[in-house]
């Protein structure tokens, strides 16, 4: 994988923001999200840490698009977000994905280049050539014609991460990615995401495993339903803010996504 410096965007060589104001999001009766603010930037490695029902998934939704916002604004370049949906992928937990799918590994890689070549027109030789780089940078071309239910769970990551690659997301948003994998399957994974990371693109992953924390990631958004602390590694993920984002609340309401 080819590397751009760490503060600018690999694909144009500029510097982006993903700029979220006073967000909020409602689900069903309650709130899952009361006004979230933070900024950062590509080149950036970003761990959503928080309790069960603490908005993790449900802020990465709202930033892909995948859920409606009833306050506040996203941004990405400056401009709301839903302009730049091209840029920005997500990825869910393993486990919300139909594993028995039958599609090859290929198959799937295919698919991020709809968003930029449309669902009708067909493929391009830089279309091909996108699909086949990416899975070369996540070392997938041995397993293209493989059944994705024949795939063990780190291969299965890094078949959606391909998905992204070939998408030439700006942005990946990933939920709890390392959920269910083997230790080095882990160890794989954070490599790939710091690469991602080094080549100038924007990671933002829910992460439960509070020991990798700093091994992984740049910055750490500490959430509550409400951002109790967001900035860099060294400055916000310590004890006294951990205990303030993990403690149990009075009044525990229903759990939320």
């Amino acid at each position: 994988m080819s590397v751009a410096p760490h503060d600018s965007c690999a694909h144009c060589g500029h510097h982006h923001e993903l700029s979220v104001e006073n967000l909020g999001v409602r689900y069903r009766e309650g709130r899952a999200l009361d006004d979230i603010s933070f900024a950062t930037s590509c080149g950036s490695c970003v761990a959503l840490i928080g309790p069960n029902g603490a908005g993790k998934s449900t802020l990465l939704k709202a930033i892909a698009g995948l859920l409606p916002i009833a306050a506040g604004k996203i941004f990405w370049r400056g401009t709301q977000v839903a302009k730049w949906s091209r840029e920005i992928a997500y990825l869910p937990q393993r486990e919300n994905v139909d594993w028995q799918f039958p599609i090859t590994v290929r198959g799937v890689v295919r698919m991020g280049r709809y968003p930029q070549a449309g669902w009708w027109r067909p493929f391009s030789a830089g279309d091909a050539a996108a699909v086949e780089h990416a899975m070369a940078a996540m070392g997938l071309l041995d397993l293209q014609h493989r059944q994705i239910s024949a795939l063990s769970g780190g291969q299965q990551q890094r078949v959606f991460l391909a998905r992204a690659l070939a998408q030439e997301a700006h942005v990946l948003l990933l939920d709890e990615p390392f959920s269910g994998l083997d230790h080095p399957a882990k160890t794989a994974l954070a490599q790939i995401l710091r690469d991602l990371t080094k080549e100038g693109r924007l990671v933002l992953a829910a992460h439960h495993d509070l020991d990798t924390v700093r091994d992984i990631y740049d910055e750490v958004l500490l959430l509550r339903r409400k951002c109790v602390a967001f900035g860099p590694v060294t400055e916000v993920f310590t004890k006294d803010l951990l205990e303030q984002t993990f403690a149990q609340p009075a009044n525990a309401g229903k759990e939320l996504a």
